[in-house]
């Protein structure tokens, strides 16, 4: 819901999903979880709790 309205406000914002690191690895590295990795327009961001590091950006941004 939340994701329709920013794109009604800002169509050219770009949304991520941000996830743990660990979360990535146990959800995102099954069949389920690659599922979504193929859905268009799902983005995501692997960060380190610890840390605070961005690890992961999927689709990965171009420098």
């Amino acid at each position: 819901m939340y994701a329709r309205a920013l794109q009604k406000k800002d169509p050219e914002r770009r949304l991520y999903l941000a996830v743990r690191r660990n979360t990535f690895e146990t959800l995102f590295l099954e069949e389920v979880g690659q599922l979504l990795l193929e859905e268009p327009g799902f983005r995501i961001i692997v960060f380190d709790f610890i840390t605070e590091e961005i690890i992961q950006w999927l689709p990965q941004i171009n420098p």
